[in-house]
């Protein structure tokens, strides 16, 4: 890995760290509702079933949201992350409770699991970060047992359309006119500013669009990969912590989920 990649990654490592203290006040990461809760079992269950014991990884596990929607299921859960900071809140969090989900600190690219130890790898909005994302497919394929599946929620962040961009000009200038409530910030505007460096170099900096994804998914050596942009009933659950057209805007993202298998 050249000495790019290894400064790279090692600045969002850090900016994830210091992200972790506010990390579960934002929509979006936290659930904050039962409805929201029950959209992401109906996504989880309708791509991987219940979990009857079976193991999974989740990669990035940050605060443990999606571990404990695992968990949830019946799943066996395991969660990496990189940040101890994350880490130490999804361990208070799984203690509080009561929760058996066993959290890790670890690296996507390497997770240093065994071989063939996994029956399920979920992921949320890790993939668009990735500096070497065929790298960590060929990774987590060979962490997966035979006939194991992986399930990637992301989006794209970097292309806005038409849409999305009206509705959050609107917004702007009606939260200017003072005609509608801004949203709470949960993240300062050096994080912002941070943020939009890391995203403009990383690999998938022109935005992590679906089909990109599946091509190094394919070439990673994963087979029968699905893309499924019908996350409708997570966007409207998650559309309440918003403004309307925030909420619209959030709507109009290419958002998914892809889902993989690996050979058998």
């Amino acid at each position: 890995m050249s000495g790019h990649n290894h400064g790279l990654r090692e600045e969002i490592k850090a900016y994830w760290s210091e992200r972790a203290a506010t990390f579960d006040q934002s929509p979006g990461h936290e659930i904050f509702s039962e409805p929201e809760r029950l959209a992401w079992h109906h996504l989880i269950l309708r791509h991987l079933g219940a979990g009857d014991g079976r193991h999974a990884l989740d990669l990035a596990s940050g605060t443990g949201v999606i571990s404990h929607l695992m968990d949830d299921l019946g799943y066996n859960v395991t969660g990496i992350d990189w940040s101890e900071e994350m880490l130490d809140r999804a361990r208070a969090k799984a203690a509080k409770r009561g929760r058996p989900i066993k959290f890790f600190l670890g690296d996507a690219e390497n997770t240093m699991e065994g071989s063939e130890a996994y029956d399920v790898i979920v992921n949320r909005h890790l993939v668009w970060t990735l500096v070497d994302p065929e790298t960590c497919f060929r990774e987590w394929l060979r962490v997966l047992k035979p006939g194991g599946k992986l399930m990637i929620v992301d989006g794209d962040f970097v292309n806005v359309g038409r849409g999305e961009r009206l509705a959050k000009r609107l917004a702007a200038w009606l939260e200017k006119a003072g005609l509608l409530k801004p949203d709470t910030p949960h993240a300062s505007r050096e994080f912002a500013e941070r943020h939009n460096s890391i995203l403009a170099r990383v690999h998938f900096s022109a935005g992590a669009r679906a089909e990109s994804v599946v091509d190094l998914l394919q070439r990673a050596g994963f087979e029968d990969v699905v893309i499924d942009t019908n996350l409708r009933q997570i966007h409207k659950a998650q559309a309440k912590n918003w403004n309307y057209l925030k909420a619209l805007a959030r709507g109009l993202q290419h958002r998914y989920a892809i889902v993989a298998q690996k050979p058998v």
